[in-house]
């Protein structure tokens, strides 16, 4: 249970045909003012997406953002469920609350492989490896994460992103 004054994150984006799921951390300030995930002009993750999956996903809104990630087997949700923080940076979170990652089974019976976005996230992936998922750590999406380049960040993105494509 999330204490006083603390930030709640976002309702997972999951099919039950998902088969990739994407962690971020937590969503930035933008996102949760938004109400959807990567909802920063800035953040990479709309533009990654639409190129892995040769759709322009950042002409749509986003009802039709996660549709389209829905019919492709992709998945989205946080890490955390609830912390304090302030700002947008990962560095901020204090009081950190953890999501319920038992129910991804029920939820999502075809889940192969969990992307953790960033190193914050990636805080997670033996839990998730211990759940018997395949999990793979790749560059940040958000702006703060400048080290890489756009086109560095896909060709990490890309192969991860793989299965999407794959036929079921």
């Amino acid at each position: 249970m999330p204490t006083a004054g603390a930030l709640v994150g976002l309702a997972p984006v999951i099919g039950r045909d998902c088969r990739i799921l994407v962690l971020g951390s937590f969503p930035s300030a933008a996102s949760l003012a938004a109400g959807h995930y990567y909802a920063h002009p800035r953040n990479q993750f709309w533009p990654i997406l639409s190129a892995v999956l040769a759709l322009d996903l950042m002409a749509l809104p986003f009802a039709q953002r996660y549709r389209a990630l829905r019919r492709a087997g992709i998945g989205i949700w946080d890490v955390l469920g609830a912390c304090q923080r302030s700002g947008s940076l990962d560095a901020a979170i204090r009081d950190p609350r953890a999501n319920d990652f038992s129910e991804l089974r029920r939820r999502a019976p075809q889940l192969q492989r969990v992307l953790f976005n960033g190193g914050t996230a990636a805080r997670q992936a033996r839990e998730l490896e211990r759940l018997g998922y395949e999990v793979r750590v790749l560059p940040s999406t958000s702006p703060a994460h400048a080290a890489r380049t756009l086109a560095q960040k896909l060709e990490l993105w890309a192969p991860a992103l793989r299965l999407a494509d794959e036929p079921r």
